[in-house]
């Protein structure tokens, strides 16, 4: 385990502050496991919001028993919306309350690692210019994936292909739960309107933060330990029945669904995307709006891609049927 006190030695200036963008509902069996983790981190200087969407178990007493033991300024309470997770994770990017020099959402289940913080701080200040603050900055890593007990599961996919936005039109490679933003991506996801029609809010702030220009580091270290559990929304997605539910969502119209979505909610952003993100964005709509060949030739034009051979037969296979 990383050492805390060397770690605070070497800051010359205050260490950051992040504020922890927790989500919950009906968590009472996994939450203390993660609060602990919170504790345990090695970085010191973090605030809790906690935003429940009306759980009915023991999750708010749970949450109450540690703003008891830490205080008040340390953990927050909220009610939150009872619309989804990612309607709730949204309220918290758009709750003006919150100020912090970087954010991490997370899950009610997972168990982070002692270092996870500290860890993404570090890489987002090592490869954030200091001249460029203002620019979305967005950390996000593997996960090691663990069942109900805590027992090792294996990796999640190692992505090796850069980021990108004209790979976020396509998927999402970052995971929310392990996501560390800075206060610029925060300002930029607060410039869209709150009710915006998200798909899911971690892929919003991938494609967000990529179609601006901002900088999006893939880390293949394991951030956390990504508890595999029957209560689960996603959950593991690399294995091959989420391979099958991907083709068979993508056959049924959804992915068509979520790409309407996307590209509304992306125009919002158009007056501060990057000239050649505009230009991919506009090469991709026109093609779900053509026919077979300009379709081909438009999605060429804009480079959209997966993360694997595989991802990008797919991308072919679904211009070809015109589910893009």
């Amino acid at each position: 385990m990383p050492d805390k006190t060397a770690y605070l030695s070497a800051v010359k200036r205050p260490p950051p502050h992040v504020a922890i963008l927790l989500c919950t509902y009906q968590g009472e069996e996994f939450l203390a496991e993660q609060l602990d983790s919170f504790a345990a981190q090695t970085h010191v200087n973090w605030r809790v919001w906690a935003s429940d969407a009306g759980s009915n178990d023991d999750t708010y007493a749970i949450l109450r028993s540690y703003q008891k033991q830490w205080g008040e300024d340390k953990l927050i309470l909220m009610r939150g919306p009872s619309g989804g997770p990612t309607q709730n994770f949204m309220s918290l990017v758009h709750n003006s309350r919150i100020e912090a020099d970087y954010y991490a959402f997370s899950d009610q289940d997972d168990i982070w690692e002692a270092d996870k913080l500290q860890r993404a701080i570090a890489q987002l200040e090592r490869h954030v210019d200091p001249n460029h603050q203002d620019n979305p900055a967005l950390y996000c890593s593997r996960t090691r994936y663990v069942d109900a007990d805590n027992l090792d599961m294996g990796l999640s996919q190692c992505f090796r292909k850069p980021p990108g936005f004209a790979n976020a039109l396509m998927q999402n490679i970052a995971g929310g739960n392990t996501m560390v933003f800075n206060h610029s991506a925060c300002r930029l996801l607060r410039s869209v309107h709150p009710d915006t029609d998200i798909v899911i809010h971690d892929w919003w702030v991938y494609l967000a933060v990529t179609a601006c220009g901002g900088m999006v580091i893939y880390d293949p270290y394991p951030s956390l330990r990504y508890r595999q559990h029957s209560g689960n929304l996603i959950g593991m997605n690399a294995n091959w029945a989420a391979r099958r539910s991907r083709i068979r969502q993508l056959f049924e119209g959804r992915f068509h669904r979520w790409s309407d979505q996307n590209i509304t909610a992306l125009r919002q952003l158009k007056d501060r995307m990057t000239e050649e993100n505009r230009k991919v964005l506009d090469l991709y709509d026109r093609a779900r709006r053509s026919g077979l060949l300009p379709r081909l030739a438009y999605l060429a034009q804009a480079g959209i891609y997966r993360q694997t051979v595989l991802g990008n037969l797919g991308v072919v296979l679904a211009a070809v049927f015109n589910k893009l």
